[in-house]
């Protein structure tokens, strides 16, 4: 099982002084010793290369040697003082505690500009624990002029010093080495038939290498072959919920339920676009307020019970209501689960638009002046169905300016809201203007600017800025304390960047430069996203995208896929598609797709973290086409409204565009407990199978085809539907090798080399163990043809190689005390149901079986680092 080692607190990084201990051949006179000193306007204060540096090339480097063994957690690259040729672009970094065994634990890419970078740097591996450095090696991999030698000006780097929290690490990170290495062995020696001293290692180091259950089923499957005890450990297993790791990583696909609820009086919420909604989850209650119908801002607030599945209008004009919200669009709402109080900021309405042409002015409905006014509303106690206004104009205490098409989330245990990003509603403006970054500390109702710069470096800046943007996408990991901001957009530039801000150091990490070149979405304005902490994962789901080929302000509203976010604090997490029906996770249904919601933006989301469940409402269809294919175009003029892009032609082609006012809710559906243990059970029942067509007759071997087999088979997968159609050619051909896929952890070595003295032609030879009570080795070679008496006078013969085959097909003498009396077991059927066991592996949490990896991988050519 993984290690359960703790990292101690981490104190505060602190500048860590180094010294150079090699580096590549350097030209002329800037030497590697320069880049220890911050001279910026110093031409000759650098290291360069003697050559230029290139992707295939890493023959360019710098060997850094810290003073002490530190945990280093920043470096940081000083510029001249103006853009230069030869400033370094993309590099390497390595780290590592001796020079001779360096971990990649950073690429990078520096602007060609005057300001420092910082980057941060993983000091973790990928179990969590952290490990020291001594060495730190930079390479670079281009310089920004073409056919110019590479030059780093000044490298400072920052980490933790403090003696005692340094050893606690060395002493924990050489502990978990240990345990990581001896846990390779075991699983290498029972690969290989080694039981006895598999077990020796495990009695005398009280390791546990697995989960009991895992274990049992080993001996079941493996060792004794009772196929029935076997499958009863699988049962035991899914109770457990050994399986889980594994369902939350299989594919999701979403499963779509149109809801039709209605009030009291057979009403709902009216066709709409940028609207907002929030939810209780602790009540199962939806909060909707406000949009654009397609020719005015709405001021109308509902809710929606999802245990009842019906509406409530809560008010059908705020704006008519003591301290209660004008008509608006593209505002947003944040729901608080501690006190029940919702918060709303932000808005677009026409007044706010800029001057239009006489003919196309809309009246104003709002207030005649561009205030930033913040409402919340009580949803419970005495005050339930009030609303308060806690500020006019957040502008005049410290808070963001009036915005649209911002983010804002809430922290409910801290009682802090963040708002990030949005326009700046200014109608004297031609230039957009973006807000910045804002915290509101409820306690204290205080407002206060965020750092575009915040850096978890101490003293030293971090020029890692956080571009502005608008459409963009904004959520709160709570269990990691931290805000993932990804999308949306930059003056005409689309997004697809995602940042990390920590809440509680302040610090940002870029997840992605680019996620689309790392399997995620291409760039979309207006997706809307949401996340499930606790599942450690984010739902995201398309808005308008740019058409390539196109007029720039042209954008799509066309049938895109769903995406779903894997979490890996703090490292990028993986992208995935969410597939659109069960047939593609099933891989064979010829049921038609249900029906989905149309492709859309302007529209709003909410997640259920208790029932897992999404909430779709309303948004903009996009402008409706002659042909009625899916694509439906609409430009960024058109969005106007729905998502303040403004311009006259948003109402020009209003009655074109189709506000929507459906419902959904969507549940991502992925494979039961008991689907697993199916799953399992069938990869078990091939292999007894295959077992009984070598020894059983015929006939009963295809009757538990037929009967115990075929039960067990989904045969709407073509996949599995295949491969029990291919076990019928076992019982003509029993010797066939198993069909089920089998992982890189248990490849062998196509070949290996006996050395025994004799000619080529000489009889081959067996490796035996000895079958003494005591268990022990012995070194006799025994050839088959051979006498006993024979044997003892022939020398004994040395092995200088030997195969995995070899060593399978040796009993152990532990396995007579485990299998009893039973027919001894072949190398190749040993070695089939270890493949067999190590499918239902895949099955099991990380944390609850062997480690992943194949030892003589990690020995041979292979520098696995940490």
């Amino acid at each position: 099982m993984s290690s359960s080692i703790a990292n101690p607190p981490s104190p505060p990084a602190v500048p860590l002084t180094y010294s150079v201990a090699a580096c590549s051949e350097h030209s002329g006179k800037y030497e590697a010793h320069n880049i220890m000193t911050d001279r910026p306007t110093d031409q000759t204060s650098r290291w360069s290369s003697v050559s230029c540096a290139s992707q295939s090339d890493l023959s360019q480097w710098i060997l850094l040697r810290l003073d002490a063994l530190s945990i280093v957690k920043s470096i940081t690259f000083g510029k001249f003082h103006k853009a230069h040729p030869c400033n370094m672009k993309e590099f390497q970094l390595y780290v590592g505690m001796t020079e001779d065994h360096l971990t990649k634990v950073l690429e990078g890419s520096l602007k060609n500009d005057t300001l420092p970078e910082t980057f941060p740097i993983e000091h973790a591996n990928t179990d969590g624990v952290c490990f020291p450095v001594r060495f730190v090696k930079i390479v670079p991999l281009s310089a920004h002029g073409q056919n110019f030698h590479t030059s780093i000006w000044y490298v400072s780097l920052s980490g933790i010093l403090t003696e005692a929290t340094v050893e606690q690490v060395r002493i924990r990170y050489d502990e978990y080495r240990e345990t990581t290495v001896l846990r390779h062995i075991l699983k290498y020696l029972r690969q290989r038939r080694l039981l006895t001293p598999f077990q020796h290692i495990i009695d005398s180091s009280r390791l546990q290498l697995e989960h009991p259950l895992v274990t049992k089923l080993h001996q079941a499957l493996v060792l004794q072959g009772d196929w029935e005890e076997a499958e009863t450990v699988l049962a035991r297993l899914s109770e457990e919920g050994l399986f889980e790791s594994y369902i939350q990583s299989c594919h999701p696909y979403a499963e779509w339920i149109k809801i039709d609820g209605v009030n009291a009086d057979g009403d709902k919420p009216s066709a709409r676009g940028g609207h907002a909604m929030c939810m209780d989850s602790d009540n199962g209650v939806i909060y909707l307020f406000g949009g654009w119908d397609g020719e005015k801002s709405l001021d109308d607030f509902w809710a929606y019970d999802v245990a009842q599945n019906r509406w409530k209008v809560l008010s059908t004009s705020t704006s008519a209501d003591k301290n209660g919200p004008g008509p608006r669009s593209c505002h947003k709402m944040v729901f608080d689960s501690k006190t029940g109080y919702i918060y709303l900021l932000g808005r677009l309405n026409e007044f706010d638009l800029p001057a239009q042409a006489e003919g196309d002015r809309v009246s104003p409905t709002g207030t005649s002046t561009a205030c930033s006014e913040f409402h919340r509303y009580h949803t419970r106690g005495l005050m339930v169905g009030k609303w308060d206004l806690l500020s006019f104009d957040t502008t005049t205490i410290g808070g963001p300016p009036l915005v649209t098409d911002h983010q804002m989330v809430i922290d409910s245990d801290a009682q802090i809201i963040y708002v990030f990003g949005g326009r700046v509603m200014d109608k004297h403006s031609e230039v957009v203007k973006y807000s910045g970054f804002y915290s509101y500390n409820i306690r204290l109702s205080k407002w206060r600017t965020i750092p575009a710069n915040a850096t978890d470096h101490g003293s030293e800046a971090n020029q890692l800025i956080i571009p502005p943007r608008y459409g963009h996408s904004m959520l709160l990991d709570s269990v990691n304390h931290t805000l993932l901001i990804f999308g949306g957009q930059h003056e005409t530039k689309h997004l697809s960047d995602m940042y990390a801000y920590d809440t509680a150091k302040s610090t940002t990490t870029e997840l992605f430069s680019n996620f689309s070149k790392s399997g995620g979405p291409d760039p979309f304005f207006t997706q809307r996203a949401v996340i499930d902490p606790q599942l450690g994962e984010l739902y995201v789901f398309p808005g308008l995208q740019r058409t390539q080929g196109l007029d720039p302000q042209t954008m799509m509203v066309e049938a895109a896929s769903n995406w779903l976010y894997r979490i890996d604090h703090p490292r990028p997490g993986k992208w995935s598609k969410i597939l659109s029906h069960s047939s593609q996770v099933l891989g064979g249904s010829t049921e038609a797709s249900p029906e989905t919601p149309s492709p859309r933006y302007a529209h709003q989301i909410v997640y259920d973290t208790k029932t897992k469940t999404v909430y779709l409402h309303g948004g903009n269809g996009g402008i409706a086409s002659d042909s009625g294919t899916s694509l439906e175009r609409s430009t960024a003029d058109d969005a106007a409204r729905d998502e303040s892009s403004v311009g006259t032609s948003e109402r020009r082609n209003d009655r074109a565009e189709g506000r929507l006012d459906d419902f959904w809710k969507m549940v991502l559906k992925r494979p039961e407990p008991s689907e697993i243990v199916r799953r399992a059970t069938y990869v078990v029942r091939q292999q007894q199978f295959r077992e009984m067509c070598e020894l059983e007759p015929s006939v009963k071997a295809l009757h538990f085809l037929q009967n115990n087999i075929s039960g067990v088979v989904n045969h709407s997968d073509p996949e599995e539907a295949e491969v029990f159609r291919s076990l019928l050619t076992h019982l003509l051909s029993p010797s066939i090798p198993p069909s089920f896929p089998v992982s890189t952890s248990t490849a062998q070595p196509s070949a290996a080399i006996i050395y025994d003295g004799d000619d080529e032609g000489s009889p081959s030879i067996e490796l035996s163990r000895s079958t003494t009570p005591e268990g022990t080795w012995t070194d006799c070679l025994v050839e088959d043809d051979l006498e006993d008496s024979k044997m003892e006078e022939t020398p004994t013969e040395v092995i200088r190689s030997i195969t995995a085959e070899i060593m399978q097909a040796v009993e152990d003498p532990m396995e007579k005390s485990i299998r009893g009396e039973e027919e001894e077991l072949s190398g190749p059927k040993f070695r089939q149901r270890t493949e067999v066991f190590e499918v239902l592996l895949s099955y099991i949490d990380p944390q609850a079986k062997q480690p992943d990896g194949y030892l003589p991988d990690m020995m041979v050519g292979h520098d696995k680092g940490m």
